[in-house]
């Protein structure tokens, strides 16, 4: 997305939102955000909750299995900011494990000031903590398939990551307020440890502390931005590898977020391919790693198109068609490869 430029925005009639097939083709492929005003205003999560924060509770504890999550909670000096601890061995909030009515009695009580400090649940898986929240809050545009998380707590900052997988984001009671870097600006963001990490992704160390002199090249991220605000019902589309920050801004908020990989050819993940290279090409040396990129852009990338268009497509091998045999006969090379056959 051209730096300046705003947001699209689909109104709830929109033909894209018809289905999720009809989502898929219309803003999926083009890889870009999408704000969609009111997509969520009318299920019953968003109806219950205008009036105050436990009555938005109190809609979601009906659905309570009796499981306990995992609870983050930060003491008053965070100021709602879940972040790394000044040294980077540990973190500033510690891991509990509550009953969701005893996590959301201590969200009240933050937000009514009775509470030092503030709490909040991320990732809920609904089918497991809240079974029967997903049949009475489905979004059409999301596959069937999919299983919803709810992110639930007090205000807080969660530190500017990425997501492996498509995010479609529909806040439900609060307010949340993205702050958006598309892919290519990971070079100024300065990112954080991957395999230490708050909740699975990696972090911009810069986006957490933007005045560092540490993070010079940070500016440059900072000037291609992108900021939106939601509401109730209000939902927000991510494709896979955009940074966010993301900030619930009321005194309790809750949210609605759906995973999925609606690009998929197979079940291997990118991140995975990329881990793997980090350990068979980053430290080889400059020559060879650009002749190895030159290997990547031609039959990854394709920037000129198919890497065999020269061949006739019955005389192209296992690169005649990924979405038929030829996935199974690469990823069968491989795993050969990997276990020494």
């Amino acid at each position: 997305m051209p730096q300046g430029q705003p947001l699209r925005e689909l109104g709830r009639a929109d033909p894209a939102l018809a289905s999720a097939e009809a989502f898929h083709d219309a803003v999926i492929v083009n890889g870009q955000p999408v704000v969609i005003r009111g997509l969520g205003a009318d299920l019953p999560a968003v109806a219950a909750g205008p009036a105050a924060p436990d009555e938005a509770l109190r809609y979601l504890a009906q659905f309570d299995s009796g499981h306990s999550p995992q609870v983050f909670s930060a003491g008053e000096d965070t100021a709602g900011r879940y972040f790394y601890n000044d040294d980077l061995t540990g973190f500033n909030f510690e891991r509990l494990a509550m009953p969701l009515a005893q996590a959301f009695s201590r969200m009240l009580d933050h937000a009514a000031g009775k509470l030092a400090g503030s709490c909040y649940i991320g990732s809920l898986a609904a089918p497991h903590y809240l079974p029967g929240f997903r049949e009475a809050n489905a979004l059409p545009i999301v596959p069937a398939t999919i299983d919803p998380l709810l992110w639930i707590g007090n205000a807080s900052h969660v530190a500017c990551h990425y997501d492996a997988y498509e995010n479609l984001a529909c806040v439900l009671y609060g307010s949340r307020r993205f702050t958006l870097y598309p892919p290519d600006a990971i070079g100024d963001l300065y990112v954080g440890p991957i395999d230490h990490t708050m909740a699975g992704q990696p972090v911009s160390m810069a986006a957490a502390d933007p005045h560092n002199p540490a993070y010079p090249r940070f500016a440059a991220a900072q000037a291609r931005a992108l900021v939106v605000d939601l509401g109730p019902g209000d939902a927000l589309f991510l494709p896979k590898l955009w940074w966010h920050q993301v900030e619930a801004t009321a005194p309790v908020n809750v949210m609605l977020n759906y995973w999925w990989d609606a690009t998929a050819t197979g079940p291997d993940a990118p991140m995975l391919s990329m881990l793997h290279a980090l350990i068979a090409i980053a430290e080889r040396p400059d020559a060879e790693r650009a002749a190895f990129r030159a290997f990547f852009d031609h039959f990854v990338f394709r920037p000129d198109g198919h890497p065999l268009a020269h061949l006739p497509e019955a005389r192209r091998g296992v690169l005649q068609s990924l979405r038929g045999g030829g996935y199974g006969q690469i990823r069968a090379m491989i795993v050969r490869a990997l276990r020494g056959g």
